[in-house]
């Protein structure tokens, strides 16, 4: 088997030399932030398409920011990190790629700087890449089962809901251990005050009387890019409207079709919530047109959206 490579410390290095020590504030704290980007093995192209790579590491930098962390590469050369990683590590099967950002001080404290008589510093920042080839995080070959998880969504005077910051998703480890303990795949979060969030790794959308129908910004959902995908394909491709706004629970049950979207889950239609069916129960009609769309953009077959997919191999000396 080929050596794995890693990006860590400014180079790119054997994964096994990509180690942290057990002090890191990152560790201890969950002070990061960190990416998904999914890469689309295309066997008849002979090409792996990076998905969206420069929206995903502008929304990076963003999490960054909100979290008093600095990452002092541009986007540009973030994504030909990336796609050099993808090209060391020689994958041609459909691959996960992982930035984070963290909080690299070796400090027992909860604080992000450091004091002295006359100054406040912050604690370092680094940042490091590694890819795995990935599969379907849910089937999107049948629709799912879900269940409202007890677990509320953290709300964004909590942490920053809009960042992916690693120390938030134990939120939604909690939401996704408890579903599958329940026997469901996943679980479907509420805000505090009892409307529709999301899932614990995606976004949401019903369909209900022609239109599209997902959460606002507002309740505390992370502004996926997948999600702005799909609004963007169903209108353009498919002529229909997004409304998003506020979605009560009951909302999801007696909704015509439901399905869960992110870059891990891609586009997963759901079957029942809380043992109750939605819709006939089977894939509906709008998301399975939205499922086939959206895998022939991501794949790179469809040239009106080439400008999302970049290709690893391509000029690089296969």
């Amino acid at each position: 088997m080929a050596e794995e490579w890693a990006f860590f410390e400014g180079k790119f290095v054997p994964i096994d030399e990509a180690r942290v020590s057990v002090k890191t504030h990152a560790l201890n704290y969950g002070t990061g932030c960190f990416e998904g980007i999914r890469g689309y093995w295309n066997s008849e192209h002979s090409e792996m398409y990076m998905f969206r790579a420069p929206e995903h590491f502008e929304r990076l930098h963003r999490s960054a920011s909100m979290l008093r962390m600095s990452l002092r590469y541009t986007v540009d050369e973030l994504t030909e990190f990336a796609a050099e990683l993808i090209r060391l590590n020689e994958y041609r099967t459909d691959t996960y790629v992982r930035p984070v950002v963290y909080k690299s001080g070796a400090i027992v404290g909860l604080s992000m700087v450091r004091r002295t008589d006359s100054t406040i510093e912050f604690l370092p920042d680094d940042f490091f890449l590694f890819a795995v080839p990935f599969g379907d995080y849910l089937d999107v070959n049948k629709p799912i089962r879900c269940c409202i998880s007890s677990w509320n969504r953290i709300d964004d005077n909590m942490i920053p809901a809009r960042s992916k910051a690693t120390g938030l998703y134990l939120n939604s480890a909690l939401a996704k251990t408890e579903a599958e303990e329940l026997g469901y795949d996943e679980g479907i979060m509420l805000t505090t005050d009892g409307h529709v969030s999301e899932g614990s790794g995606e976004n949401l959308f019903i369909v209900r009387d022609g239109h599209l129908v997902t959460p606002a910004r507002s309740e505390n959902i992370l502004e996926g890019i997948t999600r702005a995908t799909v609004i963007e394909l169903a209108k353009t491709e498919l002529g229909i409207d997004t409304i998003e706004r506020r979605v009560d629970r009951t909302e999801l049950y007696v909704s015509d079709e439901l399905f869960l979207c992110g870059t891990g889950a891609q586009i997963s239609a759901v079957s029942e919530v809380d043992n109750r069916k939605v819709g006939n129960g089977e894939v509906g009609s709008v998301t399975s047109s939205l499922q086939k769309l959206y895998f022939d953009v991501v794949k790179g077959n469809h040239q009106s959206y080439a400008h999302w997919c970049k290709p690893v191999y391509a000029g690089a000396g296969q």
